[in-house]
């Protein structure tokens, strides 16, 4: 698969505009994984605004706390790295605030259901 990339690659190297060559040529651009992994992880943020019109009793509180984490522990590191990745860094911002939105709406959930449970 990497053979078939790089033939890629060298193939659009001639055709990006002088222009967009700093961005292009950058150590986190899209010759890079550094750009495809964020890019990709976006589906992720799409799948938790998505979420959002889901009833809260059908949240996963695991799955929620270790999505929040995961964004949480991702944004530091992206930060860290050389090179500094700020898309790496705005994906996982993004997968970190809808999945603590999401965590919040399952535990409040959960707490309203044992008040219910006392009355």
């Amino acid at each position: 698969m990497s053979a078939i990339y790089r033939a890629v690659i060298k193939a659009a190297d001639p055709a990006v505009p002088q222009a967009l060559r700093p961005f292009w040529q950058h150590p986190a651009g899209p010759k890079t994984i550094f750009f495809w992994a964020p890019a990709f992880k976006w589906g992720l943020v799409i799948a938790g605004i998505g979420d959002l019109q889901r009833p809260a009793e059908k949240l996963s509180l695991s799955q929620s706390g270790s999505l929040a984490a995961t964004g949480l522990i991702w944004s530091r590191y992206s930060l860290v790295i050389v090179p500094k990745n700020y898309s790496l860094f705005a994906v996982n911002v993004f997968v970190a605030a809808t999945q603590c939105y999401q965590f919040y709406r399952a535990i409040a959930y959960a707490q309203s259901q044992k008040v219910v449970e006392k009355i």
